[in-house]
C-alpha cells in the first residue's frame, strides 16, 4: 500500500487560525466588575494618576531605559540608583489635599511600573522602596493620606517585570515569549504574589489598574484581584482606558481616560512641555460629556515634591472647580454631548442641565449671547451662572449683568455676561458654566 504523501502547506493555514484564535481568546479582556461598582466608579468622574520609580533621579522615561540596555548601564540602574533614592521632601498628605481641593475624587498610583522597583513593602524581592536611604513604604503614605481625604484608593500595577528579567538572566524585552508571563512560570507566579501583597496588606482596595504588555498577565492578575475582593473595580485590564487620547463619541460602558500633564508620565526637569489648566479642563468637560472617567498624570520629582510647574496647574485647576463644582455632583450626560462650543451635563432626576461655555476670550463684564438648538424654556426655567451672583458688576454700578433666557424660533437664547472677577487683571481664560433650571430637551420630548 501506498503512503499518502504529507503536505505541510496545507495544514499551516490551519495551523495559524487555531494560533490566532487561541490569540483573539488570551487577548479579549475578562470583565468581572460588578455593574453597581461600575456605576460607582462612573460616579467618581475625576482621578489623580501618580507615576514615580527611583529613576526619576536621572529625569529619564519610567523603566523603558532598561530595554535594549547594555549590561553596564543595568548594572549602574539596578545596583546604583536605589542607593541614591532619597525623597525626604515627600508628604503624601499634601498630594491628597491638593487633589481632593481640585474636585478628584480618587487616585491611582503607581506600586510599581515595568522596570520592577516596588515602590511598596513586599517580601517577594529586595528591589523595593525598603531598600533605599528612604527605607520607608511609600505606597503606605499614599494610601492613608488620601484615605484621610475621603478618596478612593486606586492602585497602578505592572506584570511586566525588567528587573526579575534581569535577575534571572533573561534578555529584557516588551514582546519575547520568556520575558512574559505567559511564557515565563516563574514570572507568572512572582507578580500575583505581589498582587496578593497589594490586595491584602493595606485595607480596602477600591480600583486597580493594571497595565502591562500582554492581555494574558491582567487577566491572571485581574482573577487574583477579585477574588481577594469582589468588589474592587479594575479598569485598564477589563475596560477601555484610552490613552492620551479622548473617543469622539460616548462608549457603551464605562471607561477611562488618562493623561500626561505633560508629555512625560514620570517627572522631566528639561525638554517637558506641560499643557495648560486650560487644557485639562476643556478634557474634563469632554470626557464627562461623554460619560467617561479623567484621570490626569503627575509626576512628583526626585525628592517627592509636585514641580512648580505642576503645581500651579493643578491650582488653576482647582480655582476652576472651586467655582464650577456644583457641576459634576450627581451629574449624567445628556442625550447630545456638545452643540458647538457649548458642551452638556444634566442633573440626574432633574430637568436641570449644565451648559459649559467654552470661549477663546471672554473679557471681564463682556456679554455673550447664544442660541442652544436643543433646548426650550418652560414657565418656571432660571438661568443663573455658576461662582457668581449676577447682580453687580465691580465698578460698574449702571451695568446690569443678569443672565436672560427666552425661546426663539431656532432655539434656547441665552445672554450671559462674566461678572465674576476672579484675576486681578481680570482676564480668566477658562469655561463658564451656565445652570439652566427646568428646561426641556426637544429631543427627549420628540421621542
Amino acid at each position: 500500500m501506498r503512503k499518502a504523501k504529507f503536505n505541510i502547506q496545507k495544514f499551516i493555514p490551519i495551523a495559524l487560525l487555531i494560533v490566532g484564535l487561541q490569540s483573539l481568546a488570551q487577548d479579549k479582556p475578562l470583565n468581572l466588575n460588578k455593574p453597581e461598582r461600575e456605576a460607582w466608579f462612573t460616579e467618581l468622574g475625576f482621578g489623580m494618576f501618580i507615576h514615580w520609580s527611583m529613576d526619576v533621579q536621572l529625569g529619564m522615561v519610567i523603566s523603558h531605559s532598561m530595554v535594549g540596555a547594555s549590561d553596564d548601564y543595568l548594572d549602574r540602574y539596578v545596583n546604583q540608583l536605589p542607593k541614591t533614592f532619597n525623597p525626604d521632601q515627600f508628604d503624601a498628605s499634601e498630594w491628597a489635599k491638593a487633589a481632593k481641593l481640585a474636585g478628584m475624587k480618587y487616585v491611582v498610583f503607581t506600586t510599581k511600573h515595568h522596570n520592577g522597583f516596588c515602590m511598596f513593602d513586599t517580601k517577594t524581592t529586595d528591589f523595593d522602596i525598603i531598600n533605599t536611604p528612604y527605607g520607608k513604604d511609600i505606597t503606605r503614605q499614599v494610601v492613608d493620606a488620601f484615605r484621610a481625604e475621603g478618596l478612593a484608593i486606586g492602585f497602578y500595577y505592572s506584570p511586566d517585570d525588567f528587573y526579575f528579567l534581569y535577575d534571572q538572566d533573561t534578555l529584557i524585552s516588551r514582546d519575547r515569549p520568556e520575558a512574559l508571563a505567559s511564557g515565563n512560570k516563574a514570572l507568572n507566579k512572582y507578580v500575583k504574589e505581589q498582587m496578593r501583597e497589594l490586595m491584602t496588606n493595606y485595607g480596602k482596595i477600591d480600583i486597580i489598574f493594571l497595565d502591562g504588555r500582554e492581555q494574558y498577565a491582567k487577566t491572571e492578575l485581574a482573577k487574583v484581584c477579585w477574588k481577594v475582593d469582589p468588589n474592587v473595580i479594575v479598569t485598564r485590564g477589563a475596560m477601555e482606558t484610552p490613552e492620551q487620547f479622548t473617543p469622539d463619541q460616548p462608549l457603551p460602558a464605562p471607561w477611562e481616560a488618562n493623561y500626561t500633564f505633560g508629555d512625560q508620565w514620570q517627572y522631566r526637569p528639561s525638554n517637558e512641555n506641560y499643557k495648560t489648566a486650560n487644557d485639562c479642563i476643556r478634557k474634563l468637560i469632554d470626557i464627562r460629556a461623554k460619560g467617561g472617567n479623567f484621570l490626569l498624570n503627575f509626576g512628583p520629582d526626585e525628592k517627592g515634591r509636585f514641580p512648580q510647574e505642576q503645581a500651579a496647574g493643578l491650582n488653576e485647576l482647582s480655582l476652576w472647580m472651586f467655582i464650577n463644582q456644583e457641576a459634576f455632583v450627581n451629574t449624567e450626560p445628556l442625550d447630545i454631548v456638545r452643540e458647538d462650543n457649548i458642551w452638556f451635563l444634566k442633573e440626574k432626576g432633574q430637568n436641570t442641565i449644565y451648559a459649559f461655555l467654552i470661549e477663546e476670550s471672554w473679557p471681564f463684564g463682556e456679554r455673550k449671547v447664544r442660541t442652544i438648538k436643543s433646548l426650550q424654556a418652560g414657565k418656571n426655567t432660571k438661568i443663573s451662572v455658576l461662582g457668581q451672583n449676577s447682580l453687580v458688576l465691580e465698578y460698574n454700578p449702571d451695568t446690569d449683568p443678569e443672565p436672560t433666557i427666552k425661546n426663539t424660533a431656532t432655539g434656547l437664547e441665552i445672554s450671559v455676561m462674566r461678572s465674576h472677577r476672579i484675576y486681578n487683571d481680570r482676564k480668566w481664560p477658562n469655561p463658564i458654566v451656565v445652570k439652566l433650571e427646568d428646561v426641556s430637551y426637544k429631543q427627549s420630548l420628540n421621542k
